[in-house]
């Protein structure tokens, strides 16, 4: 078990598993992209820091059919950062966050040694999309194409350059295709920790292994920060789901098939390297 997965297993509350906690009709997210951790910021500029901040936040929503009304925005900001970089990231903020309804109502600012941002989220469905519900027998697809961002990644570490569009700087989220999906989905999730590691965690949520339709490179199944979709539905409903795809610019993978075995896939934790 990783840290990650431990630290997950010592917190005792029915509410933690899905990508936000459903309360009472409402939820609830927070994610962290911390300099050094997350990015450098000799890769990006301070419109794409606060842009990425806040799409990644806003992909939990996304991934459970909610719509962001409420975002809490905590700051720690380096002495060196001027005033006009200050602006930049807060209109980057604000700006990703309204595309999607939402509106940032507070937080808290500190000083520190290093660039980090930490979001909460309020947000709201009708229909959310859980983690749980998976059926033997259920079809696992993911969206858009995956493997640009830990190309990307490397190549930034390596001191190369990368496109201004690229996924990891511009991650594509699947709000319409989920939305109008949702009435054939049984279960879904974002890819934020790599398709195979995500997978692997779909299936013990819901006590199922795999049987594998088409082979997957590692990497593919191995990027991590994708934020594209991974969800379940049942194989009668895979031309309804294909339709919903083609209509929201959304391509369409279907991969695996969820079955009653203990198979997973190799899985390279991101977190505690």
């Amino acid at each position: 078990m990783d840290k990650e997965a431990y630290l997950i297993s010592q917190m005792h509350s029915s509410y933690i598993g899905d990508d936000a906690a459903l309360v009472e009709g409402m939820l609830y997210s927070m994610d962290a992209f911390f300099e050094d951790v997350h990015f450098k910021r000799e890769w990006m500029s301070m419109a794409q820091i606060g842009r990425k901040a806040m799409l990644v936040n806003l992909s939990d929503a996304v991934a459970m059919n909610a719509k962001p009304k409420y975002a809490l925005v905590t700051l720690s900001i380096p002495a060196d950062v001027s005033e006009a970089e200050i602006s930049e990231l807060s209109r980057a903020l604000q700006e990703s966050a309204a595309e999607y309804g939402c509106e940032i109502i507070g937080g808290d600012t500190i000083g520190g040694e290093k660039l980090h941002l930490s979001i909460t989220f309020v947000s709201q469905s009708d229909a959310p999309l859980l983690r749980k519900g998976v059926k033997p027998g259920d079809l696992l697809a993911y969206t858009g194409t995956l493997g640009e961002s830990k190309r990307d990644l490397e190549r930034l570490m390596r001191g190369e350059k990368i496109a201004d569009d690229s996924r990891f700087y511009e991650p594509q989220l699947r709000a319409e295709f989920v939305a109008k999906a949702r009435p054939y989905l049984h279960a879904g999730m974002d890819i934020s920790d790599g398709l195979f590691c995500d997978t692997n965690k779909l299936l013990d949520m819901n006590g199922l292994g795999i049987e594998i339709l088409e082979n997957i490179n590692e990497d593919i199944g191995l990027s991590g920060e994708e934020y594209e979709m991974l969800v379940a539905f049942d194989k009668e409903d895979l031309e309804r789901v294909e339709q919903v795809a083609k209509a929201s610019g959304t391509t369409l993978n279907v991969f695996a098939k969820a079955v009653e075995n203990d198979r997973r896939f190799p899985c390279k934790s991101h977190h505690f390297l």
